[in-house]
C-alpha cells in the first residue's frame, strides 16, 4: 500500500499526541482521555446520531434520557480506549500490575481448554478494553495470537501493530484469517476472534444480536466444528475505579454433524454470548459502527 502526504500528516499527529499521554500520570490520561471522547461527539455528529439510533433500537426498554447518557458515556469510552492503547505496552510483565490493574476469574477454564493440545479459539467483542488482552495472555504465560483488519494508513497500522506484539501476540490479517487462524492452532496456540463485526455474505449468516438480524462470519463455528477446536469466552471490562474486570467463561465444543444449519446454530450461540456480555455494562460496546446491515427483504427470503 502506498504512502500519501495524509498518512503521514496523521501518523505525525499520532505520535505527538502518543508521547504527551504516555508523559501523564494514568489517572490524568485517562481523564484525557474520557474528556477527549466527549469532545469528538461535536466533530462526529452522524457517529453520536448512528450510536443513539443503535442503541434505542437494541434497548427500547431504556427512556430517550437515559440513552442520550449512555451514548455520551460509550464515546467518553471510546476515548479513555484510545488513551489506553497508546500506553499499553507501559505495563510490564512479571510486575505487580496485573495485581494493580487487573481482577482476573476463572482463568483456569483457559488452562483446561489448553490442555487438550488442539489451540483455542478466545471468543470476544469490542466490549471494554479488548486489547488490554495481550498483556494478560502474556502475565498467564499463554502464547496468543490475534484476528485484525489493517488499517487504512500503513504508518499508523505499524504503531498500533508494534503495540500489540510488544507482549509477544502475533497478529493475524483477516483477509487470510481462515488459514493462518489454522496454523496457529496448530502450534497450540490461543487465537482471539472478534465475533461482533459486520461480515457480508457469503461466509456469513444473519444472526439475532439484541434483536435485529446482523450478519455475522461462520468461520468460528466452522473451525471449531471441523477440527474440534475448544471455544473460550473471554471479556475485558472497565471498573469505575480504572481497573479492569477480566473474567473466563467455561469452554465450549461444537460437535460437527456436517449440516449448514448446525453452522447457524452454532454462530448464533456465539452470537447470543456476546450479547449477554455486553449488556453488563452497555456503555462500553461499539454502537457507533454499522453492525446491523441485513436488509428486510434478505429476511424474507429467508423465510
Amino acid at each position: 500500500m502506498s504512502v500519501s502526504i495524509k498518512h503521514y500528516a496523521e501518523y505525525f499527529a499520532l505520535r505527538v499526541v502518543a508521547v504527551i499521554i504516555r508523559l501523564l500520570p494514568r489517572k490524568t490520561a485517562l481523564n484525557l482521555g474520557r474528556g477527549l471522547g466527549r469532545l469528538s461527539i461535536k466533530f462526529l455528529p452522524g457517529r453520536y446520531r448512528l450510536a443513539k439510533e443503535n442503541m434505542s433500537r437494541a434497548l427500547p426498554e431504556l427512556g430517550s434520557e437515559e440513552i442520550e447518557n449512555n451514548v455520551q458515556k460509550n464515546f467518553e469510552h471510546i476515548g479513555i480506549c484510545g488513551v489506553e492503547m497508546l500506553r499499553l505496552d507501559m505495563l510490564k510483565v512479571g510486575s505487580d500490575d496485573i495485581h494493580r490493574y487487573f481482577d482476573l476469574e476463572n482463568t483456569h477454564f483457559l488452562r483446561e481448554a489448553l490442555a487438550l493440545n488442539k489451540g483455542v479459539l478466545l471468543l470476544t467483542g469490542h466490549l471494554g478494553f479488548w486489547e488490554a488482552g495481550h498483556f494478560v495472555m502474556s502475565e498467564l504465560d499463554i502464547p496468543c495470537s490475534a484476528v485484525a483488519k489493517p488499517l487504512k494508513n500503513p504508518l499508523t497500522d505499524r504503531y498500533f501493530e508494534a503495540i500489540r506484539t510488544f507482549f509477544g501476540t502475533e497478529i493475524l490479517n483477516s483477509r487470510k484469517g481462515a488459514r493462518r487462524i489454522l496454523k496457529s492452532l496448530r502450534e497450540k496456540r490461543a487465537v482471539v476472534v472478534l465475533l461482533d463485526q459486520h461480515i457480508s455474505p457469503p461466509g456469513s449468516v444473519a444472526t439475532d444480536f439484541f434483536g435485529r438480524k446482523a450478519y455475522t462470519t461462520t468461520s468460528i463455528a466452522n473451525i471449531a466444528m471441523k477440527y474440534q477446536v475448544p471455544i473460550v469466552p473471554v471479556f475485558f471490562l472497565r471498573q469505575a475505579d480504572g481497573r479492569y474486570k477480566v473474567w473466563v467463561e467455561p469452554m465450549l465444543t461444537l460437535p460437527d454433524d456436517g449440516e449448514e444449519a448446525a453452522v447457524e446454530k452454532n454462530t448464533q450461540l456465539l452470537t447470543n454470548i456476546i450479547e449477554a456480555a455486553i449488556r453488563r455494562d452497555v456503555t462500553q460496546w461499539f454502537w457507533m459502527h454499522k453492525r446491523w446491515r441485513v436488509k428486510p427483504d434478505k429476511i424474507k427470503d429467508k423465510e
